[in-house]
């Protein structure tokens, strides 16, 4: 009872184990399943998904496989349910020839995790193979001469399963005079010796015939058989000798076909027939059988087939020698493979990103890569290492392992995809390579903002513009790619004489092309500063904006204007109006004698308004004259009586555009020699001037009121002048006389009208009147109002401040001259 208890014990101690061994495997990304040869393809293996705690949504999402190492794929991995399963029938025996437990090996790969996980999977014998003999027929002579308890060495049946489905005993039947010896080898091989029991007699019987049966363990056991025909021959003393027990040689895997490896050698002392020796295999496997050829005359091996250290690396053969007699002795060859550098390192991409983002970060996986050589030593040895300058690295994985790595950042704009290419060699001498390309593609991120092609625009536009004339296209790119590189166009805020910029212009979203959405005037708006936006379609949007100044070219819109004279009414329209106004000249004017100025202005700007005057119509040509550029008007001649009183001019003012625009400017001049011819034809001018059907007698009679107020008050200035004279006259009897004059003024400043002398400033009166006293003197204020024109309506008269006892500053002394009146009109 106890010891049953403990044997309970230690199954669960074992079980614990056993399932401690199964978590700790798991845990490091190591599974181990087993499962019998000879399933048929689809047949389970394990759970891999469950045991590696894998969700098949997310299993299908990152693409899991697994891969074998080697060049057959034995497993995979089911879609559905995330199992291990077989890809193909598995043999055992072609698979593990020789080995006791068979290990296939292979990984899960998952490759959006750029993850591995080892799988072992043992491959458990069954009994499908029954032993066999080479030789199903032997034929072995014995000298009736043989003592009993003679042992004749037998060739051994192989049976390729292994365990106890392996050959497990032999049996011979068939005769007394023989038996059977079964004895280990040195590998644990059973080797069957077929013993002489009992003395034989040729004339009693010259053969006799055995069965030699070999049984392996399995259930049901499955059994192989050789017949042995044992021929009785007279005497043979001698058996045949090796010249060595052991023969052993090394040649190198790459050995051509044909090549003589060594030669067996045995010698036999008997004479005739009996002395003759042959060679034949007693022992060899059946891949040894293919490789080598044995010349059984001369004992000579040799090349039959190509080795291969990577398949086997070494051979035992075991040799006989036998004489006519059938008397025989055995030697064992050792055959050692040696690796040669014949084989490439092999690079197997396990897992591959075919895209990776340009915002990844360093380190970031792009790759697993499994890199082995089948030499061994130095040849087997693998270096691995990326061609050219490349944003990535190798580093050590696990193993024979590699992972591909990012080592900086990445910048699509630069480049935007890269062929990698990994190369491996090994140290044999000299080195083979190989080396496997990855194609990888750089994915774009909104890392750039929109670039205009230029610092700033500009852009000259004609005013008057169509209403959507295309003004300028502004142009911006953007190093990202697709959506990300969409660049469109807006306007920034501004206002503009009060109004919205968007009132006056607009920016085509797709192709940045400015547009004018009203005619432009040059007079209102010179220029206009705006801000264009150029914006992606990244998330986040990444913009940039660019300064554009568009300037409004001037163009000949806009007639001059005529400020002097003040306008009448307009005669015309198109290319100007008509002005007019009366001017005065005296008939003793000299020469160049200002009569009046025409004063114009032009709205445009530049050569448009640079204005040019001349005189387009005069009552008496040559009379008078117009300053091209300054537009005064200056007598040409001296008048003559004959040149009537009231004379006509008309100005014509030009700029010089193209077409050149004008207005025109018509003066009435009044020539007269006194006050009174003056006002006369004034009157005239007046009636004349009335509108046809209006009866100009209302405008005489307040001509006639003017003229009378204008005699009184000129009667009473003359009254006030002759008593301040007459009380200077006796304030200059009380003090030295001094001299003085009318200093500073020119005689042609001074007309005289009646016997009176006056000074005339530019559009003003100033009236200077003597006495007898050179040192009184009379200053009027100059007027704002123009001397030189008659308005319709005579002006409020305006005090003048009479000269005191002293002189102010700023007076003018007045000559002892004929007192004057002078009018003159100054530019």
């Amino acid at each position: 009872m106890c010891a049953a208890g403990r044997r309970w014990g230690r199954r669960q101690r074992a079980l614990l184990w056993a399932i401690l061994l199964a978590a700790w495997e798991a845990a490091w990304g190591q599974l181990r399943y087993s499962v019998p040869e000879e399933m048929p393809k689809g047949s389970f293996v394990g759970d891999v998904a469950k045991d590696l705690g894998l969700q098949l949504p997310e299993k299908r999402d990152n693409a899991a496989r697994v891969v074998s190492k080697g060049r057959t794929q034995y497993f995979s991995l089911h879609e559905k349910t995330g199992h291990l399963v077989t890809a193909q029938r598995i043999d055992r025996e072609q698979l593990c020839e020789r080995v006791q437990q068979c290990v296939l090996r292979c990984e899960l790969i998952v490759e959006g995790e750029m993850k591995f996980y080892e799988i072992e999977v043992e491959i458990t014998d069954i009994n499908d193979n029954a032993p066999t003999f080479r030789e199903v027929q032997k034929e072995l002579r014995v000298s009736e001469m043989t003592a009993p308890g003679a042992r004749f060495p037998l060739r051994e049946a192989q049976d390729t399963d292994s365990g106890r489905n392996s050959l497990q005993r032999y049996e011979l039947s068939g005769d007394e005079h023989f038996s059977l010896a079964v004895q280990a080898g040195p590998g644990g091989d059973q080797r069957p010796e077929l013993v002489l029991a009992k003395a034989l007699d040729r004339e009693e019987a010259a053969f006799h015939e055995l069965v030699l049966r070999a049984s392996d363990g399995g259930d049901p056991a499955r059994t192989g058989t050789a017949r042995i025909r044992v021929t009785v021959v007279d005497a043979n003393d001698n058996a045949p000798v090796f010249s060595q027990a052991e023969y052993t040689v090394r040649v190198p895997e790459d050995v051509p076909v044909g090549s003589t490896l060594v030669t067996v050698t045995a010698t036999d002392a008997d004479e005739g027939v009996n002395g003759e020796v042959k060679y034949s295999f007693h022992k060899i496997s059946d891949r040894a059988s293919e490789l080598f050829n044995l010349n059984t005359e001369s004992g000579k091996i040799t090349v039959k087939y190509g080795l291969d250290f990577e398949e086997i690396s070494s051979h035992e053969l075991e040799m006989q020698a036998h004489d006519g007699g059938e008397l025989f002795d055995t030697a064992k060859v050792t055959v050692i493979v040696t690796d040669v550098n014949d084989n490439a390192p092999e690079i197997s991409v396990r897992s591959a990103l075919t895209e990776i983002s340009e915002d990844s970060v360093p380190g970031t996986v792009v790759a697993l890569l499994y890199v082995q050589d089948l030499d061994s030593g130095a040849n087997g040895e693998v270096r691995c290492s990326l061609e050219g300058d490349v944003p990535f690295r190798l580093q050590s994985s696990h193993g024979s392992y590699y992972s591909v790595v990012t080592a900086r950042e990445l910048d699509r704009e630069q480049v935007s995809e890269y062929n990698v290419t990994v190369r491996a060699a090994d140290g044999g001498s000299p080195a083979l390579q190989s080396s496997a390309v990855l194609r990888l593609r750089v994915l774009d991120v909104n890392d750039n903002a929109p670039v205009f092609a230029e610092e700033r625009y500009s852009a000259r536009v004609a005013e008057n513009n169509a209403a959507g004339a295309l003004v300028l296209t502004v142009r911006a790119t953007d190093a990202d790619w697709g959506q990300n590189a969409r660049v469109r166009y807006r306007l920034g805020e501004g206002r503009v004489r009060g109004a919205p910029l968007s009132s006056y212009v607009s920016v085509q979203a797709e192709t940045g092309a400015l547009y004018a959405l009203r005619s432009l005037d040059y007079e209102q708006v010179r220029e206009l500063r705006l801000w264009v936006l150029a914006e992606d379609g990244g998330a986040p949007a990444l913009s940039s904006n660019v300064s554009v100044l568009v300037q409004i070219v001037d163009e000949n819109d806009n007639a001059p204007q005529v400020l002097y004279p003040a306008p009448a009414a307009a005669l015309g329209s198109g290319s100007g109006g008509a002005w007019s106004g009366v001017e005065l000249a005296p008939r003793w004017s000299e020469p160049g004698a200002l009569v009046a100025k025409v004063v114009a202005v032009d709205a445009d700007a530049g050569q448009n308004a640079w204005l040019s005057y001349e005189l387009a119509k005069a009552t008496e040509p040559g009379l008078f004259r117009v300053g091209l550029h300054s537009g005064e008007v200056r007598t040409a001649r001296s008048p003559l009586a004959r040149d009537a009183a009231r004379q006509s001019l008309v100005v014509v003012v030009k700029d010089h555009g193209r077409p050149a625009l004008s207005a025109t400017a018509t003066l009435s001049v009044v020539l007269a020699e006194s006050v009174a011819e003056l006002l006369a034809e004034l009157g005239s001018a007046a009636d004349e001037a009335a509108a046809p059907g209006e009866p100009g007698g209302s405008l005489t009679r307040w001509l006639v009121l003017a003229v009378a107020a204008v005699s009184c008050l000129f009667l009473a200035f003359l009254l006030l002048l002759l008593a301040l004279r007459l009380r200077r006259w006796h304030r200059q009897q009380l003090l030295p006389p001094a001299s003085g004059a009318l200093r500073g003024v020119p005689v042609s400043h001074f007309a005289g009208i009646d016997g009176v002398r006056a000074f005339l400033q530019s559009y003003s009166h100033d009236v200077s009147l003597t006495a007898d006293s050179r040192k009184s003197q009379l200053r009027f204020s100059a007027s704002a109002s123009c001397c030189d024109t008659l308005p319709a309506r005579p002006l409020p008269d305006e005090p003048a401040p009479l000269l005191g006892d002293e002189d102010p500053a700023g007076a003018i002394p007045v000559d002892h001259t004929t007192p004057s009146v002078k009018k003159e009109r100054l530019s």
